[in-house]
């Protein structure tokens, strides 16, 4: 059972030294009793207190790492069943499955087209995050397979089979094309846990188990943890959303609110398997991704499915206390010259690419002048104080912006034109120009631009 925050107290040193970076032995263990810090943080805990505060200490939701060439793929470690509480950290692995039956040239021509895979999103670069290659034909075949796909690509693997040893042929396979892989497997079932739990022992990999019930996996659990094996995924073994949902959530709540550390782990999820269709296996995706999946498994690999995956993933696992931000300086957009148009905005991600993407679709060459506005908007930064005049002015100034163009305008944006009397007073012989009030309208504002 976890303990209490001052259950903790009592056992820690309470020297109130302050090296763990709390104030005092207090504050540290009501932190350690919400999870929110690390027992490895006070120097002077005795080794028997350490013993009985280590499961207190323990993330509520194990983190699994499965690795390959230097990706990884984390899930885990989390702490709040709503992201709005905190945030979630380790964002789901996104991963293509590839059968075994597929022709060798195929196969390898399906891995290519996944790997290079590339979109950007808000200044991020988005790809998928490995494959997982499944057995149907036998061990010979799933080794071929297995290498033809990392010799494509040596991205993060999950090998799924029924039979432990063909995947045993995939995992040696896979250690001899990367040697530093640490791949997935699944899955433990009630049959055959014994031998799945001897195989991810024997080579270090993390095991997924799969039950249809929420006693059946902390009972599998149980016993592969008990085999010695400690890093392991939970498949609930159900393949409709209502059910999946409900267990998802329960798993979630019980690891986080009851310490429930036979389901304290990440889980996996195959959206292909629980819909007849693109759009539902869509819709399946997108509840495997918001609750609370930690690894994603697609069928197929569709853009036109990924890419939305992809945009979804990165806002739920953004800090919704933190705004997405661009870092703050200028930004030369289609190769400005020094008399070409001197625009500032704030560095909220989502302003920042509005403003440039309208800028660089109209061909216009421009400079982008990007304040520190907290990533904030435009008009919230400045109903905050955030964006004003002092703090324009100090980023022209700070981007040397009178040293890289020959005139002196600056185009503020339309929304705070009331800054254009205290702007004119901060940047003396700069001429302010109120630009659009929306991005969209900038290509037309831009043609009737002149320096002189």
């Amino acid at each position: 059972m976890a303990l209490s925050g001052l259950q903790i107290y009592k056992l820690l040193p309470q020297t109130n030294c302050k090296e763990c970076g709390f104030p005092t032995c207090l504050a540290f263990a009501m932190k350690l009793a919400a999870k929110q810090a690390e027992l490895d943080k006070c120097p002077y805990v005795s080794d028997e207190a350490r013993e009985q505060l280590a499961e207190s200490a323990a993330p509520p939701v194990r983190l699994v790492t499965i690795s390959a060439d230097g990706r990884e793929v984390k899930s885990g470690n989390e702490i709040v069943l709503f992201r709005h509480e905190k945030t979630f950290y380790n964002p789901c692995g996104i991963f293509i499955r590839l059968r075994d039956n597929l022709p060798l040239e195929a196969l390898k021509s399906a891995a290519r087209e996944a790997a290079d895979y590339k979109v950007e999103y808000v200044g991020k670069s988005m790809t998928i995050d490995g494959f997982a290659v499944e057995a149907t034909a036998g061990g010979d075949a799933f080794a071929a397979a297995v290498r033809r796909v990392l010799e494509t690509a040596v991205l993060p693997l999950i090998l799924i089979s029924s039979d432990a040893q063909v995947l045993e042929k995939g995992l040696v396979t896979a250690r001899e094309i990367a040697p530093g892989v640490v791949p997935l497997l699944y899955a433990a079932t009630a049959d055959n846990w014994e031998s799945f739990a001897a195989l991810a022992k024997k080579f270090g990999a993390p095991l997924t188990v799969r039950a249809n019930t929420l006693s059946g996996l902390a009972t599998l659990t149980e016993r592969v943890k008990g085999a010695g094996v400690d890093d392991i995924v939970l498949d609930p073994g159900v393949r409709d959303l209502k059910s999946a949902l409900a267990l998802n959530t329960l798993i979630r709540r019980l690891a986080l609110k009851k310490t429930f550390r036979q389901l304290g782990y990440p889980i996996i999820a195959f959206p292909g398997e629980m819909a007849d269709d693109e759009g539902m296996v869509s819709v399946a995706a997108t509840q495997a991704i918001t609750k609370y999946a930690g690894f994603v498994v697609l069928d197929t690999f569709n853009p036109a499915l990924l890419y939305p995956l992809l945009a979804l993933r990165t806002n739920i696992y953004t800090d919704p206390q933190k705004p997405i931000q661009v870092q703050p300086g200028v930004y030369e957009i289609n190769n400005p010259r020094p008399d070409s148009p001197l625009m500032v905005t704030t560095n909220f991600s989502i302003t920042y690419f509005s403003v440039a993407n309208e800028v660089d679709g109209s061909g216009i060459p421009g400079w982008l002048l990007v304040a520190d506005a907290e990533g904030m908007s435009v008009l919230t930064a400045w109903a905050a104080g955030k964006f004003d005049a002092e703090r324009i002015a100090k980023a022209v100034r700070s981007a040397n912006m009178a040293d890289k163009i020959t005139h002196r305008k600056l185009i503020i944006p339309g929304h705070v034109s009331v800054l254009l009397g205290e702007l004119e007073e901060a940047l003396p012989g700069w001429q302010i120009l109120v630009g659009p009030r929306e991005a969209v309208d900038l290509p037309a504002y831009l043609k009737l631009w002149s320096p002189s």
